[in-house]
């Protein structure tokens, strides 16, 4: 694969997902999201020498990363952790010298045919992943496996809307 062919959908997060789209929307490879339960405590936090590594490796030309901030309800503990997450994967694509652009949930939700919201969100994440790539559905199989759905389509919708890094 070379530089120019393909982009990053990133879902950051513990169970977020980096995935790697060809300009023509064809999905090429997708990773989960690297961690380790090495941070305070035992606590897992996502390694950036594995996520450099990842996307050193795809040749990416432009990144499109979901928006995230707090989320409500959420305890100090989560909401740093969730942060420091968006921080490194932030970090290292910057590091790396890919452009990037951040898509809010909504907007790239919009864009694929995915109805705002929370309810059934992660499953119809899944399921329009299946429809649009039939044969890497295998990759989209598990409950678990909404992030690397949402990665997929977080790199369709900013190929869609011609969002520039």
């Amino acid at each position: 694969m070379t530089s120019t062919d393909a982009v990053l959908g990133v879902d950051p997060g513990l169970s977020g997902a980096v995935a790697v789209v060809s300009a023509d929307g064809d999905l090429l490879a997708v990773h989960d999201m690297p961690v380790l339960r090495d941070g305070a405590k035992g606590r897992a936090t996502v390694n950036a020498p594995l996520l450099a590594a990842i996307i050193r490796e795809t040749g990416a030309t432009t990144a499109f990363v979901e928006f995230v901030g707090a989320r409500p309800g959420e305890g100090a503990v989560g909401a740093f952790a969730f942060g420091r997450c968006r921080g490194v994967t932030e970090g290292v694509v910057a590091a790396l010298g890919v452009p990037v652009a951040f898509l809010t949930p909504p907007t790239w939700k919009r864009a694929v045919g995915i109805p705002p919201g929370k309810d059934g969100a992660k499953d119809a994440a899944r399921s329009e992943a299946i429809r649009r790539w039939p044969a890497m559905a295998s990759k989209f199989a598990r409950v678990k496996d909404d992030g690397r759905a949402e990665a997929a389509l977080i790199a369709l919708a900013g190929l869609r809307k011609g969002t520039s890094a």
